[in-house]
């Protein structure tokens, strides 16, 4: 039951997250979700999101290497709300590796680290992700 209350006020909360909308992202998230990127996320996802060579095939151990995190993958055909959702739970349940960072993390910095991927993705993919959820 309170599963599910904390679902539901987080959904409520991050239909306004969209990370671009109204230009609202100011260089302060970004910088804090850069920090974040690099404390947290660079082993795997390498600099500036870039990924690893042949992220799309599983490992010796049948896991999914890290993907790029710069628009050159995946990552912005997924809402605020997944990529939250997969930031807190992490990646096994989806043949990854990525450990959950629901207590490792404050929700200022989940939501600035989701900020600074979007920095990182092309001005077109920008476009397309905020056509898709705005």
């Amino acid at each position: 039951m309170i599963k599910n209350i904390f679902i539901i006020v987080m959904f409520l909360l991050l239909t306004g997250c969209n990370p671009g909308e109204n230009n609202s992202s100011s260089g302060e998230d970004i910088a804090l979700g850069e920090s974040v990127f690099n404390k947290n996320c660079i082993g795997c996802h390498g600099s500036e999101g870039v990924g690893i060579k042949n992220w799309k095939v599983k490992d010796e151990n049948g896991n999914y290497p890290a993907p790029p995190l710069n628009g050159t993958a995946h990552t912005w055909h997924h809402s605020p709300a997944q990529l939250l959702y997969t930031i807190n739970n992490g990646g096994v349940e989806m043949g990854g590796q990525m450990p959950a960072f629901s207590e490792r993390l404050n929700e200022q910095e989940k939501l600035a680290l989701i900020e600074y991927m979007y920095s990182l993705w092309p001005s077109e993919i920008q476009k397309k992700y905020d056509e898709m959820f705005k």
